[in-house]
Protein backbone atom coordinates (compact mmCIF):
# COMPACT_ATOMS: atom_id res chain seq x y z
CA UNK A 1 0.00 0.00 0.00
CA UNK A 2 1.44 3.41 -0.99
CA UNK A 3 0.85 6.38 1.19
CA UNK A 4 1.05 9.72 -0.56
CA UNK A 5 1.18 12.81 1.55
CA UNK A 6 1.07 15.62 -0.97
CA UNK A 7 3.99 14.81 -3.26
CA UNK A 8 6.12 13.20 -0.56
CA UNK A 9 6.44 9.44 -0.62
CA UNK A 10 7.15 7.79 2.65
CA UNK A 11 10.70 6.38 2.82
CA UNK A 12 9.49 2.91 3.38
CA UNK A 13 7.73 3.00 0.03
CA UNK A 14 10.60 4.40 -2.27
CA UNK A 15 12.84 1.85 -4.09
CA UNK A 16 15.80 4.24 -3.98
CA UNK A 17 16.84 3.66 -0.41
CA UNK A 18 16.30 5.50 2.85
CA UNK A 19 18.12 8.74 1.93
CA UNK A 20 16.07 11.85 2.46
CA UNK A 21 17.61 13.33 -0.71
CA UNK A 22 15.48 11.01 -2.88
CA UNK A 23 12.25 11.14 -0.90
CA UNK A 24 10.65 13.70 -3.23
CA UNK A 25 9.56 11.66 -6.27
CA UNK A 26 8.52 14.75 -8.19
CA UNK A 27 12.16 15.80 -8.56
CA UNK A 28 12.57 13.12 -11.16
CA UNK A 29 9.14 11.59 -11.97
CA UNK A 30 5.86 12.96 -13.27
CA UNK A 31 2.31 11.75 -12.91
CA UNK A 32 2.47 10.44 -16.44
CA UNK A 33 4.62 7.51 -15.37
CA UNK A 34 7.83 6.40 -13.81
CA UNK A 35 9.94 6.99 -16.90
CA UNK A 36 12.62 9.61 -16.35
CA UNK A 37 13.90 12.10 -18.91
CA UNK A 38 17.24 13.58 -17.95
CA UNK A 39 16.32 17.01 -19.16
CA UNK A 40 13.34 16.98 -16.80
CA UNK A 41 15.18 15.84 -13.68
CA UNK A 42 15.22 18.59 -11.07
CA UNK A 43 17.30 16.65 -8.55
CA UNK A 44 20.45 18.58 -7.54
CA UNK A 45 23.30 16.06 -7.59
CA UNK A 46 25.63 18.72 -6.12
CA UNK A 47 23.93 18.19 -2.77
CA UNK A 48 25.28 14.66 -2.70
CA UNK A 49 28.87 13.53 -2.06
CA UNK A 50 29.53 13.39 -5.82
CA UNK A 51 28.83 16.56 -7.78
CA UNK A 52 28.30 15.93 -11.51
CA UNK A 53 31.07 17.80 -13.35
CA UNK A 54 32.22 17.62 -16.95
CA UNK A 55 31.30 14.39 -18.71
CA UNK A 56 29.63 13.03 -15.57
CA UNK A 57 26.86 15.56 -16.09
CA UNK A 58 26.00 14.06 -19.47
CA UNK A 59 26.17 10.42 -18.47
CA UNK A 60 23.07 8.21 -18.17
CA UNK A 61 22.33 7.80 -14.45
CA UNK A 62 22.14 4.03 -14.85
CA UNK A 63 25.79 3.80 -15.95
CA UNK A 64 26.77 4.66 -12.40
CA UNK A 65 23.63 3.66 -10.49
CA UNK A 66 23.43 -0.03 -11.30
CA UNK A 67 20.66 -0.52 -8.71
CA UNK A 68 17.65 1.60 -7.69
CA UNK A 69 19.31 2.29 -4.35
CA UNK A 70 21.19 5.37 -5.35
CA UNK A 71 23.58 5.43 -2.39
CA UNK A 72 25.02 2.12 -3.54
CA UNK A 73 26.67 3.92 -6.47
CA UNK A 74 30.51 3.92 -6.04
CA UNK A 75 32.38 7.16 -5.38
CA UNK A 76 35.94 6.20 -6.40
CA UNK A 77 37.05 6.44 -10.01
CA UNK A 78 38.45 2.94 -10.19
CA UNK A 79 35.10 1.35 -9.26
CA UNK A 80 33.59 2.67 -12.49
CA UNK A 81 36.60 3.03 -14.76
CA UNK A 82 38.83 0.17 -15.77
CA UNK A 83 42.50 0.82 -14.78
CA UNK A 84 44.18 0.79 -18.17
CA UNK A 85 47.52 1.55 -16.48
CA UNK A 86 47.67 -1.80 -14.75
CA UNK A 87 47.70 -0.20 -11.30
CA UNK A 88 51.15 1.26 -11.96
CA UNK A 89 50.14 4.83 -11.17
CA UNK A 90 47.60 4.25 -8.41
CA UNK A 91 43.82 4.17 -8.50
CA UNK A 92 43.19 7.90 -8.00
CA UNK A 93 42.35 8.97 -11.56
CA UNK A 94 41.95 12.58 -10.40
CA UNK A 95 45.71 12.83 -9.83
CA UNK A 96 46.15 13.11 -13.58
CA UNK A 97 42.69 13.42 -15.16
CA UNK A 98 39.64 15.63 -14.68
CA UNK A 99 35.94 15.05 -15.43
CA UNK A 100 36.09 16.71 -18.85
CA UNK A 101 38.22 14.14 -20.68
CA UNK A 102 41.08 11.68 -20.25
CA UNK A 103 43.74 14.05 -21.54
CA UNK A 104 46.54 14.94 -19.09
CA UNK A 105 47.84 18.51 -19.01
CA UNK A 106 49.84 18.54 -15.79
CA UNK A 107 52.58 16.09 -16.71
CA UNK A 108 55.45 18.45 -15.63
CA UNK A 109 53.88 18.93 -12.22
CA UNK A 110 53.37 15.19 -11.81
CA UNK A 111 57.01 14.49 -12.60
CA UNK A 112 58.16 17.16 -10.21
CA UNK A 113 56.07 15.59 -7.45
CA UNK A 114 57.79 12.29 -8.19
CA UNK A 115 61.28 13.81 -7.92
CA UNK A 116 62.12 14.00 -11.63
CA UNK A 117 61.34 17.46 -13.03
CA UNK A 118 61.18 17.56 -16.83
CA UNK A 119 63.91 20.01 -17.83
CA UNK A 120 65.80 20.62 -21.04
CA UNK A 121 65.35 17.91 -23.64
CA UNK A 122 63.25 15.82 -21.21
CA UNK A 123 60.45 18.40 -21.47
CA UNK A 124 60.09 17.78 -25.21
CA UNK A 125 59.86 13.98 -25.13
CA UNK A 126 56.72 11.90 -25.46
CA UNK A 127 55.94 9.77 -22.42
CA UNK A 128 56.49 6.53 -24.32
CA UNK A 129 60.06 7.50 -25.21
CA UNK A 130 61.02 6.92 -21.59
CA UNK A 131 58.19 4.69 -20.32
CA UNK A 132 58.69 1.70 -22.57
CA UNK A 133 56.16 -1.16 -22.24
CA UNK A 134 54.04 -3.52 -24.31
CA UNK A 135 51.28 -0.89 -24.24
CA UNK A 136 51.47 2.89 -24.35
CA UNK A 137 49.17 3.06 -21.34
CA UNK A 138 51.64 1.42 -18.97
CA UNK A 139 53.90 3.83 -17.15
CA UNK A 140 56.25 1.55 -15.28
CA UNK A 141 58.49 3.43 -12.85
CA UNK A 142 61.97 3.55 -14.29
CA UNK A 143 63.81 5.36 -11.48
CA UNK A 144 65.07 8.93 -11.27
CA UNK A 145 68.76 8.16 -11.90
CA UNK A 146 70.06 9.24 -15.33
CA UNK A 147 71.66 5.89 -15.99
CA UNK A 148 68.28 4.14 -15.72
CA UNK A 149 67.52 5.50 -19.21
CA UNK A 150 70.97 6.33 -20.49
CA UNK A 151 72.95 3.15 -19.78
CA UNK A 152 73.31 2.52 -23.53
CA UNK A 153 74.52 6.09 -24.11
CA UNK A 154 77.08 5.65 -21.32
CA UNK A 155 78.35 2.36 -22.74
CA UNK A 156 78.48 3.62 -26.34
CA UNK A 157 80.37 6.87 -25.68
CA UNK A 158 83.88 6.78 -27.14
CA UNK A 159 85.07 10.38 -26.75
CA UNK A 160 85.78 10.02 -23.97
CA UNK A 161 85.20 6.33 -23.30
CA UNK A 162 83.18 6.58 -20.11
CA UNK A 163 83.45 2.90 -19.23
CA UNK A 164 87.22 2.60 -19.71
CA UNK A 165 87.82 5.87 -17.87
CA UNK A 166 85.68 4.58 -15.01
CA UNK A 167 83.42 7.62 -15.10
CA UNK A 168 80.56 7.85 -12.66
CA UNK A 169 77.05 7.08 -13.88
CA UNK A 170 75.55 10.26 -12.44
CA UNK A 171 75.30 12.15 -15.74
CA UNK A 172 74.65 15.55 -14.15
CA UNK A 173 78.17 15.55 -12.71
CA UNK A 174 79.32 16.54 -16.20
CA UNK A 175 76.17 17.27 -18.23
CA UNK A 176 73.54 19.90 -17.64
CA UNK A 177 69.92 18.66 -17.36
CA UNK A 178 68.86 22.00 -18.88
CA UNK A 179 70.71 21.32 -22.12
CA UNK A 180 69.20 19.83 -25.26
CA UNK A 181 72.00 17.41 -26.09
CA UNK A 182 75.24 15.80 -24.98
CA UNK A 183 77.42 18.31 -26.82
CA UNK A 184 80.27 20.12 -25.02
CA UNK A 185 78.14 23.20 -24.45
CA UNK A 186 76.06 21.09 -22.11
CA UNK A 187 79.10 20.03 -20.10
CA UNK A 188 79.36 21.22 -16.52
CA UNK A 189 83.09 21.93 -16.24
CA UNK A 190 82.90 23.99 -13.04
CA UNK A 191 85.92 22.21 -11.54
CA UNK A 192 87.99 23.98 -14.25
CA UNK A 193 85.92 26.85 -15.70
CA UNK A 194 86.05 26.93 -19.50
CA UNK A 195 86.10 30.68 -19.98
CA UNK A 196 87.49 32.96 -22.69
CA UNK A 197 90.50 31.23 -24.27
CA UNK A 198 89.53 27.93 -22.63
CA UNK A 199 86.01 28.07 -24.12
CA UNK A 200 86.65 25.35 -26.67
CA UNK A 201 84.43 22.60 -28.05
CA UNK A 202 87.08 19.96 -28.75
CA UNK A 203 87.79 18.15 -25.48
CA UNK A 204 90.71 16.30 -27.06
CA UNK A 205 92.75 19.51 -27.28
CA UNK A 206 93.34 19.29 -23.54
CA UNK A 207 92.49 15.64 -22.85
CA UNK A 208 95.04 14.03 -25.14
CA UNK A 209 95.46 10.63 -23.48
CA UNK A 210 91.93 9.29 -23.76
CA UNK A 211 91.76 9.25 -19.97
CA UNK A 212 89.81 12.32 -19.03
CA UNK A 213 90.65 12.05 -15.35
CA UNK A 214 94.41 12.58 -15.67
CA UNK A 215 94.40 16.09 -17.19
CA UNK A 216 96.32 18.45 -14.92
CA UNK A 217 94.90 21.86 -13.96
CA UNK A 218 98.44 23.30 -14.07
CA UNK A 219 98.78 25.73 -16.99
CA UNK A 220 102.17 24.50 -18.11
CA UNK A 221 100.90 20.95 -18.65
CA UNK A 222 99.08 22.22 -21.74
CA UNK A 223 101.14 25.30 -22.51
CA UNK A 224 104.75 24.12 -22.17
CA UNK A 225 105.29 24.66 -25.91
CA UNK A 226 103.91 28.21 -25.65
CA UNK A 227 106.21 28.85 -22.68
CA UNK A 228 109.28 27.55 -24.54
CA UNK A 229 108.50 29.44 -27.75
CA UNK A 230 107.98 32.86 -26.17
CA UNK A 231 110.78 35.27 -27.11
CA UNK A 232 109.55 38.67 -25.96
CA UNK A 233 110.64 38.14 -23.32
CA UNK A 234 112.23 34.70 -23.49
CA UNK A 235 110.61 32.85 -20.61
CA UNK A 236 113.09 29.97 -20.63
CA UNK A 237 116.23 32.09 -20.94
CA UNK A 238 115.13 34.34 -18.10
CA UNK A 239 114.03 31.49 -15.87
CA UNK A 240 110.45 32.77 -15.58
CA UNK A 241 108.01 30.86 -13.43
CA UNK A 242 105.87 28.46 -15.44
CA UNK A 243 102.82 29.49 -13.45
CA UNK A 244 101.12 31.23 -16.39
CA UNK A 245 98.40 32.69 -14.14
CA UNK A 246 101.00 34.85 -12.41
CA UNK A 247 101.02 37.14 -15.47
CA UNK A 248 98.25 35.98 -17.80
CA UNK A 249 94.48 35.60 -17.72
CA UNK A 250 92.42 33.21 -19.82
CA UNK A 251 91.99 35.92 -22.45
CA UNK A 252 92.93 34.63 -25.92
CA UNK A 253 96.41 35.26 -27.38
CA UNK A 254 97.98 35.63 -23.91
CA UNK A 255 97.13 39.35 -23.75
CA UNK A 256 97.03 41.40 -21.72
CA UNK A 257 99.98 40.10 -19.72
CA UNK A 258 100.65 41.78 -16.41
CA UNK A 259 103.18 40.95 -13.73
CA UNK A 260 101.40 42.79 -10.94
CA UNK A 261 103.81 41.48 -8.30
CA UNK A 262 106.49 43.64 -9.93
CA UNK A 263 105.30 46.57 -7.77
CA UNK A 264 105.64 44.74 -4.46
CA UNK A 265 108.68 42.60 -5.28
CA UNK A 266 110.83 45.00 -7.29
CA UNK A 267 109.65 48.41 -8.41
CA UNK A 268 106.22 50.05 -8.92
CA UNK A 269 105.38 50.11 -12.63
CA UNK A 270 101.61 49.68 -12.40
CA UNK A 271 101.29 52.39 -9.76
CA UNK A 272 103.08 55.55 -8.73
CA UNK A 273 105.12 57.76 -11.02
CA UNK A 274 105.74 55.07 -13.66
CA UNK A 275 102.13 54.03 -14.13
CA UNK A 276 101.26 54.28 -17.83
CA UNK A 277 104.80 55.42 -18.74
CA UNK A 278 105.86 52.21 -20.48
CA UNK A 279 104.52 49.71 -23.00
CA UNK A 280 106.90 46.74 -23.13
CA UNK A 281 109.20 45.05 -20.61
CA UNK A 282 112.26 45.56 -22.79
CA UNK A 283 112.04 49.33 -22.41
CA UNK A 284 113.67 48.90 -19.00
CA UNK A 285 115.06 45.34 -19.31
CA UNK A 286 117.23 45.54 -22.41
CA UNK A 287 119.29 42.43 -21.78
CA UNK A 288 117.01 39.61 -22.98
CA UNK A 289 119.15 37.09 -21.13
CA UNK A 290 118.95 38.73 -17.71
CA UNK A 291 115.93 40.63 -16.47
CA UNK A 292 117.71 41.33 -13.20
CA UNK A 293 119.46 44.02 -15.24
CA UNK A 294 117.51 47.18 -15.87
CA UNK A 295 118.06 50.70 -17.12
CA UNK A 296 116.57 53.98 -16.02
CA UNK A 297 118.68 56.25 -18.17
CA UNK A 298 117.01 55.38 -21.46
CA UNK A 299 114.19 57.63 -20.31
CA UNK A 300 115.95 59.79 -17.72
CA UNK A 301 118.56 61.24 -20.05
CA UNK A 302 121.31 63.80 -19.64
CA UNK A 303 122.03 66.67 -19.28
CA UNK A 304 118.57 67.02 -17.69
CA UNK A 305 119.11 64.35 -15.04
CA UNK A 306 122.50 65.75 -14.02
CA UNK A 307 121.04 69.23 -13.77
CA UNK A 308 118.23 67.99 -11.52
CA UNK A 309 120.78 66.47 -9.12
CA UNK A 310 123.16 69.36 -8.63
CA UNK A 311 124.40 69.42 -5.06
CA UNK A 312 123.08 65.91 -4.28
CA UNK A 313 125.67 64.01 -2.25
CA UNK A 314 126.65 60.69 -3.79
CA UNK A 315 124.81 61.34 -7.05
CA UNK A 316 126.05 59.37 -10.03
CA UNK A 317 124.39 58.96 -13.41
CA UNK A 318 123.81 55.22 -13.10
CA UNK A 319 120.61 53.17 -13.15
CA UNK A 320 121.43 51.27 -9.97
CA UNK A 321 122.00 54.60 -8.23
CA UNK A 322 118.59 55.79 -9.46
CA UNK A 323 116.93 52.79 -7.80
CA UNK A 324 118.81 53.29 -4.53
CA UNK A 325 117.75 56.90 -4.17
CA UNK A 326 114.28 56.49 -5.68
CA UNK A 327 113.15 52.97 -4.67
CA UNK A 328 109.52 53.74 -5.49
CA UNK A 329 110.26 55.99 -8.48
CA UNK A 330 109.18 59.10 -6.64
CA UNK A 331 111.15 62.30 -5.99
CA UNK A 332 109.62 62.52 -2.54
CA UNK A 333 111.65 60.83 0.16
CA UNK A 334 114.61 60.22 -2.16
CA UNK A 335 117.44 58.35 -0.51
CA UNK A 336 120.25 60.46 0.98
CA UNK A 337 123.41 58.51 1.75
CA UNK A 338 124.42 61.13 4.31
CA UNK A 339 121.42 60.15 6.42
CA UNK A 340 122.85 56.64 6.85
CA UNK A 341 125.63 55.49 9.15
CA UNK A 342 128.10 55.92 6.32
CA UNK A 343 128.09 59.48 4.92
CA UNK A 344 129.91 59.83 1.60
CA UNK A 345 133.04 61.96 2.12
CA UNK A 346 136.34 62.42 0.36
CA UNK A 347 136.97 59.89 -2.36
CA UNK A 348 133.85 57.95 -1.46
CA UNK A 349 131.79 60.84 -2.78
CA UNK A 350 131.06 60.38 -6.49
CA UNK A 351 131.95 56.70 -6.70
CA UNK A 352 129.91 54.37 -8.82
CA UNK A 353 127.42 52.79 -6.37
CA UNK A 354 128.27 49.33 -7.72
CA UNK A 355 131.87 49.80 -6.54
CA UNK A 356 130.62 49.25 -2.98
CA UNK A 357 127.24 47.68 -3.60
CA UNK A 358 128.34 44.96 -5.98
CA UNK A 359 126.01 42.43 -4.33
CA UNK A 360 123.04 44.71 -3.88
CA UNK A 361 122.28 47.48 -1.47
CA UNK A 362 120.86 45.69 1.53
CA UNK A 363 123.35 44.59 4.18
CA UNK A 364 126.40 46.32 2.72
CA UNK A 365 129.08 46.41 5.48
CA UNK A 366 130.52 49.75 6.59
CA UNK A 367 133.96 48.61 7.79
CA UNK A 368 136.83 49.59 5.49
CA UNK A 369 138.31 46.12 5.11
CA UNK A 370 135.08 44.76 3.57
CA UNK A 371 135.77 46.86 0.46
CA UNK A 372 139.53 47.33 0.71
CA UNK A 373 140.82 43.86 1.51
CA UNK A 374 142.58 43.71 -1.87
CA UNK A 375 144.26 47.07 -1.20
CA UNK A 376 145.39 45.84 2.21
CA UNK A 377 146.83 42.62 0.79
CA UNK A 378 148.59 44.37 -2.11
CA UNK A 379 150.36 47.05 -0.03
CA UNK A 380 154.16 46.47 0.16
CA UNK A 381 155.41 49.65 1.73
CA UNK A 382 154.90 48.56 4.35
CA UNK A 383 153.55 45.06 3.78
CA UNK A 384 150.38 45.27 5.86
CA UNK A 385 149.57 41.58 5.97
CA UNK A 386 153.14 40.44 6.69
CA UNK A 387 153.52 43.04 9.39
CA UNK A 388 150.12 42.08 10.73
CA UNK A 389 148.78 45.61 10.63
CA UNK A 390 145.24 46.06 11.90
CA UNK A 391 142.52 45.95 9.22
CA UNK A 392 140.90 49.14 10.47
CA UNK A 393 142.10 51.39 7.65
CA UNK A 394 140.87 54.52 9.45
CA UNK A 395 143.62 54.16 12.07
CA UNK A 396 146.13 55.42 9.49
CA UNK A 397 144.19 56.63 6.46
CA UNK A 398 141.46 59.16 5.75
CA UNK A 399 138.72 59.20 3.10
CA UNK A 400 140.79 61.71 1.12
CA UNK A 401 143.07 58.87 -0.08
CA UNK A 402 145.72 56.44 1.07
CA UNK A 403 148.27 59.20 1.49
CA UNK A 404 149.22 60.87 3.64
CA UNK A 405 148.85 58.00 6.09
CA UNK A 406 149.14 58.70 9.78
CA UNK A 407 149.44 56.37 12.71
CA UNK A 408 149.39 57.10 16.45
CA UNK A 409 153.00 56.10 16.61
CA UNK A 410 153.78 58.99 18.96
CA UNK A 411 151.31 57.98 21.65
CA UNK A 412 151.72 54.25 21.39
CA UNK A 413 155.43 53.81 20.66
CA UNK A 414 157.80 56.63 19.77
CA UNK A 415 157.31 60.25 18.63
CA UNK A 416 157.96 60.46 14.90
CA UNK A 417 155.41 63.17 14.03
CA UNK A 418 156.69 65.47 16.81
CA UNK A 419 159.89 66.22 18.65
CA UNK A 420 163.34 65.67 17.28
CA UNK A 421 162.22 63.09 14.66
CA UNK A 422 159.48 65.19 13.09
CA UNK A 423 159.98 65.34 9.29
CA UNK A 424 163.30 63.52 9.50
CA UNK A 425 161.96 60.39 7.74
CA UNK A 426 159.92 59.57 4.65
CA UNK A 427 159.07 55.88 4.85
CA UNK A 428 158.40 53.39 7.60
CA UNK A 429 161.15 51.12 6.30
CA UNK A 430 163.84 53.65 7.30
CA UNK A 431 163.39 52.50 10.89
CA UNK A 432 161.64 49.14 10.34
CA UNK A 433 164.00 47.13 8.15
CA UNK A 434 162.32 43.79 8.82
CA UNK A 435 159.13 43.75 6.67
CA UNK A 436 157.95 40.64 8.49
CA UNK A 437 158.04 42.17 11.93
CA UNK A 438 157.44 45.82 12.67
CA UNK A 439 158.20 45.07 16.28
CA UNK A 440 161.83 45.21 15.13
CA UNK A 441 163.28 48.67 14.57
CA UNK A 442 166.66 50.31 14.07
CA UNK A 443 168.04 53.64 15.09
CA UNK A 444 171.47 52.95 13.61
CA UNK A 445 170.49 53.53 9.98
CA UNK A 446 170.50 57.24 10.78
CA UNK A 447 172.59 57.46 13.96
CA UNK A 448 175.82 56.00 12.56
CA UNK A 449 179.27 55.54 14.01
CA UNK A 450 181.82 56.75 14.82
CA UNK A 451 179.78 59.92 15.45
CA UNK A 452 177.26 58.30 17.78
CA UNK A 453 179.90 56.58 19.89
CA UNK A 454 182.01 59.80 20.03
CA UNK A 455 178.98 61.66 21.41
CA UNK A 456 178.62 59.11 24.19
CA UNK A 457 182.23 59.14 25.41
CA UNK A 458 182.20 58.85 29.17
CA UNK A 459 178.51 57.83 29.31
CA UNK A 460 178.25 54.96 31.76
CA UNK A 461 176.55 51.84 30.31
CA UNK A 462 176.54 53.12 26.75
CA UNK A 463 176.30 50.52 24.01
CA UNK A 464 175.85 51.12 20.27
CA UNK A 465 172.53 49.28 19.92
CA UNK A 466 169.00 50.37 18.88
CA UNK A 467 167.25 48.99 21.97
CA UNK A 468 169.81 50.88 24.11
CA UNK A 469 169.01 54.06 22.18
CA UNK A 470 165.27 53.69 22.95
CA UNK A 471 166.00 52.90 26.59
CA UNK A 472 167.96 56.09 27.13
CA UNK A 473 166.05 58.31 24.72
CA UNK A 474 162.37 57.13 24.94
CA UNK A 475 161.16 60.38 23.35
CA UNK A 476 164.13 60.84 21.02
CA UNK A 477 165.37 63.83 22.95
CA UNK A 478 168.99 64.26 24.04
Amino acid sequence: MLLLLGSLWLPAQTPHGPSERVSDCALCHTSDGWSVALDQVRFDHAETDFALEGMHGQTDCRLCHQSLVFEEAPLSCAECHTDVHSMLVGDDCARCHDANDWLVDNIPELHEENGFPLMGVHATLACVECHLAETNLRFDRIGNECVNCHRDDYEATESPNHRDANYGTDCIECHSPLAFGWEASALSHDFFPLTLGHDIQDCARCHTTGNFSDASPECVQCHQADFNATTNPSHTQLGFSNDCAACHTTDPDWRPAEFRDHDAQFFPIYSGEHRGEWDACDECHQNPANYAEFTCITCHTNPGTDNDHRGISGYVYLSTACLVCHPDGSEDGAFDHNSTGFPLQGQHNGLDCAACHANGFAGTPTDCFACHADDYQATNNPNHSQAQFPTDCAQCHTEDGWTPASFDHDGMYFPIYSGKHRETWDECTICHNNPGNYGDFTCLSCHIDPNTSNKHNGVSGYVYESTACLSCHPTGED
